[in-house]
């Protein structure tokens, strides 16, 4: 069962943040990161239920090469990215987003 996805804004933040980090430490691997993102999600959509469910019904897939995951809700016919976190991130921040606060 294939889904599209819906990526959130805070989500689009996290991606943002983490490619604007890895660019300065190294040109073009923040592309690295957009592109290891892009696959990872990519597969999500084909792939919905494949993932380990993490904090209620919020599912986790992790990403290639890099310490970051991507968190997302499988809704009626979508899949809605709530997060891309780094594995170090305090969880707090992904149960606020859940929650809606």
């Amino acid at each position: 069962m294939s889904l599209p996805a819906t990526i959130r804004p805070e989500a689009e933040s996290d991606v943002a943040e983490a490619y604007a980090w890895y660019e300065e430490r190294s040109p073009g691997l923040g592309l690295e990161f957009i592109l290891a993102f892009e696959a990872r999600l990519a597969l999500v959509e084909q792939s919905p239920f494949a993932c380990q469910v993490v904090h209620q019904q919020v599912c986790r897939a992790l990403l290639r090469r890099f310490p970051y995951a991507l968190f997302y809700v499988v809704e009626e016919e979508r899949l809605v990215v709530i997060a891309c976190l780094h594995a170090k991130r305090n969880p707090d921040l992904l149960r606020r987003r859940v929650s809606g606060g």
